[in-house]
């Protein structure tokens, strides 16, 4: 709650720190030349929340749809950037002064010829690497194919080695009857085909099975395990691939083989059967392939280059195009008026900011070398305004939390004061341990004490969160080291830090420390649970039994704080049903129930009473007329439970039943009786004479004389009203000289003005015809929506 204003008087603190700002209707009339920058300066500003008056339309027909497109366009493109930076390792850099203005149309041209020279770089880029990709896809079926073939041709040379060297031992008389068998036509030889390629590992086995099966085992199939993942082309991802090598025999064989390989998405690379061929392509490919990875480092170097280009200017064009899109969004909320030289917007503001909105608007009209000014003006109105806190640094991280769980309605009391300390104290009733108190808080000091240079860098998610958070850590630290303290416990370790502790052993057999050999020899220790305490066999069930007890107290006095605020919001909007049928009452069902508990936790810590709190408050339901016995804490105390039971069970159905029927009942009573009158016929009457003056005695046409009139008759019950005023002042239209009311206009000393037509001749336009205007924008603006007024029996108005 920043800049709070002075208040309360005394020792009373001022009641913005306990409600939401008072809230306004406002109307704000800007020229369309200074439209843009009038919302852009209120949206700095961020103290006006703009309704919705085109809430009829869709996004499409809106004004500003067009430019809203636009800065789609844009963000799209930085998205596109942000991309690409984000796989290249590049950090937008940021930006320290957020105050430089560059122009949205220079933006425009230099994203688009950034994005179709990135576009054309990752291209040309893309197109590199594949080709990259398949010479060394080439290159391993080279090596691997060729390898295939050189043991091939060398089998092959040794088995005809072999049979050579076995005829010449055979008889001679059988050589003719050889040599006639193998004199066979070469026409008639069966020629073989091959095909090479890689095929993925995880296929091979089904590819090489679904050949076999296709050619009814008309093939010749090798397979070479590569044993490194190579990128594949298509996909651009690495794979495990294997080489194969098929020999078939038949056009329709391979034909067969073709559909195959691109069914497994198989890449087929050309092969030679002649070596010296095979040695040829393998130094073209290995040649091809340094050339390309060269060429792909200068491509990536250069794309490097462009990229850390773009994120000097990212943070820059983002906010820019991020700002300009909403200032669009918020435009199209604004209606056009008939004449389309201004937009009217009505939106919520605090009652603290009319002075810096109108200093905005002004500011705004200077800075557009408007001819004409804004217009400021508050409406009046029965709508729930919404609800404003004002925060600091310090409360923000506070209020999330709270609206994280429901915002507060309008001048409600705001639980976010209390939860500055209920919250973290919470948290450190479950984390007390000094110790690990001590260590959040030099580390949340360390993001306090650097806050400014770390606001306006780059985090991650995780520390982005803790620093937003950093004065709720820093409160739980502080608490934490608090209930450490109380539990005394620093990592674990008990440490009589404020005096010795109070027991001693009886004797020097009491070696395992427990309750049963200790006697107390001192004064109780002053601060916090004895340090003796920790590492005893009762160490568990005696601090559950705290820390349980505990719990119960806070959390009473918690619901109870709750209840109060409840009484205090009933007391401030004067609902006496929520008081008497809605605060009484749960007062009584939590503190005759759960307030009773809490006084008899207090009253046995104070006694050492060895009463059973579970027996008693079980019974008190089960069976409220049985003697307590050793459960007795205190004299009568089962006439104080009989009379709690009976107030609580009295208290569900009083806070249940009664108030829906008396707000049934004042509804009713509201409504009683109620009907709708039109407009006076003498307001139209009015209403016509100054619409007939403000054409005579101004440069305005008679569709905005028409509009202004209906306006402010419509919003102030007058067509002479504050809105109209203003809004005919800027064309030096002097209004206290209309005679609507039948008199003169009054007013000290002489009024400059400057008609720019003829009263006589009323312009040169003849009153039927201005007649006939009138009625146009009326049909539009006034008759079709007639102003009714709601009145009770009595005749007074009701809205």
């Amino acid at each position: 709650m920043a800049d709070i204003r002075g208040g309360g008087g005394g020792c009373c603190p001022p009641m913005d720190l306990m409600r939401s700002e008072p809230m306004q209707l406002v109307q704000v009339i800007v020229p369309m030349e200074s439209a843009h920058l009038t919302v852009s300066y209120l949206g700095d500003l961020g103290l006006v929340q703009f309704k919705d008056l085109n809430s009829e339309k869709s996004p499409f027909q809106r004004t500003y749809a067009a430019q809203i497109k636009r800065c789609g366009e844009m963000a799209r493109k930085i998205r596109f950037f942000k991309d690409q930076m984000s796989k290249a390792g590049v950090s937008p850099k940021v930006i320290l002064d957020k105050d430089i203005d560059i122009d949205l149309d220079d933006v425009e041209v230099k994203l688009g010829e950034l994005e179709a020279e990135l576009v054309e770089i990752n291209a040309n880029n893309d197109k590199l690497q594949r080709s990259y990709n398949e010479l060394v896809e080439y290159k391993l079926v080279l090596e691997k194919a060729g390898d295939f073939f050189a043991s091939a041709h060398r089998s092959a040379t040794a088995q005809q080695s072999e049979i050579e060297s076995q005829q010449v031992g055979e008889d001679v008389l059988e050589t003719p009857l050889l040599q006639e068998e193998k004199s066979v036509d070469p026409t008639k030889q069966v020629k073989l085909g091959f095909l090479t390629g890689l095929v993925p590992r995880e296929k091979s086995m089904v590819f090489e099975r679904i050949l076999f099966r296709a050619t009814r085992g008309n093939i010749f199939i090798r397979q070479s395990v590569i044993e490194e993942s190579v990128v594949d082309p298509n996909s651009g991802e690495k794979a495990e691939k294997n080489v194969f090598v098929v020999f078939y025999s038949g056009e329709r064989a391979k034909s067969k083989i073709l559909k195959i390989c691109e069914a497994f998405g198989a890449n087929r690379y050309p092969f030679s059967e002649d070596l010296g061929r095979q040695a040829q392509m393998m130094t073209e490919v290995s040649g091809r392939l340094a050339e390309l990875k060269t060429t792909i480092n200068a491509g990536l170097d250069h794309r490097k280059i462009l990229l850390e280009t773009i994120g000097d200017k990212f943070e820059q064009w983002n906010l820019k195009v991020r700002k300009e899109k909403a200032i669009y969004h918020t435009l199209n909320m604004l209606s056009l008026d008939v004449t389309k030289k201004c937009l009217v917007g009505e939106g919520w503001s605090p009652l603290f900011a009319a002075p810096e909105i109108q200093e905005a608007l002004q500011r705004a009209g200077v800075d557009s070398n408007s001819q004409v000014g804004s217009i400021f003006q508050v409406l009046r109105t029965k709508e729930m305004p919404p609800t404003f806190f004002r925060t600091n640094k310090f409360t923000t991280a506070f209020q999330e939390i709270v609206d994280a769980y429901g915002v507060a309605k309008y001048q409600e009391a705001n639980p976010t004061v209390f939860t500055i300390v209920t919250f973290p104290f919470l948290f450190a009733v479950m984390f007390g341990d000094w110790g690990h108190g001590i260590c959040l808080l030099l580390a949340t000091m360390y993001l306090i004490l650097r806050e400014k240079k770390l606001s306006s860098q780059k985090l991650g998610d995780i520390m982005e969160m803790a620093f937003g958070g950093r004065y709720v850590i820093f409160m739980m630290s502080l608490f934490s080291i608090y209930t450490g303290l109380i539990y005394n416990e620093f990592f674990s370790i008990p440490y009589p830090l404020f005096a010795p502790s109070a027991y001693e052993c009886r004797d020097a057999s009491c070696s395992e420390a427990t309750t049963i050999g200790l006697i107390k020899t001192r004064d109780t220790y002053p601060f916090g649970v004895d340090p003796v305490w920790h590492g005893t066999r009762s160490e568990l069930p005696f601090l559950n039994s705290l820390k349980m007890k505990m719990s119960i107290l806070l959390g009473v006095a918690q619901m109870n704080l709750g209840i109060i605020m409840s009484f205090c919001n009933a007391k401030f909007f004067k609902s006496a049903v929520n008081v008497w049928f809605q605060f009484v009452p749960q007062m009584i069902f939590l503190n005759c129930l759960f307030g009773y508990l809490s006084v008899l936790i207090i009253i046995k810590w104070c006694t050492g009473s060895q009463a059973d709190l579970y027996h008693v408050m079980i019974y008190m339901f089960l069976s409220p007329m049985d003697d307590l016995g050793e459960n007795q804490l205190f004299p009568n105390q089962k006439t104080v439970q009989l009379t709690f039971l009976f107030l609580a069970l009295v208290s569900v159905p009083w806070m249940l039943l009664p108030k829906p029927f008396i707000l049934k009942k004042q509804h009713e009573a509201r409504h009683q009786g109620q009907s709708y009158a039109q407009l006076d016929e003498t307001d139209e009457i009015c209403a016509w004479s100054c619409f007939q003056h403000c054409f005579l005695s101004s440069s305005m046409g008679p569709q905005s004389c028409a509009l202004v009139v209906v306006v402010s008759l419509l919003r102030e019950g007058s067509p002479y009203g504050v809105g109209f005023q203003q809004y005919i002042h800027p064309y030096r239209w002097d209004p206290r000289l209309h005679l609507c009311n039948g008199g003169s206009a009054s007013g000290d000393g002489d009024v400059e003005r400057v008609p720019s037509r003829p009263a006589s001749s009323l312009g040169g336009v003849s009153e039927q015809v201005l007649r006939r205007r009138w009625l146009q924008v009326c049909s539009l603006h006034f008759h079709t929506r007639r102003k009714r007024r709601r009145v009770s029996d009595d005749g007074s108005f009701l809205d």
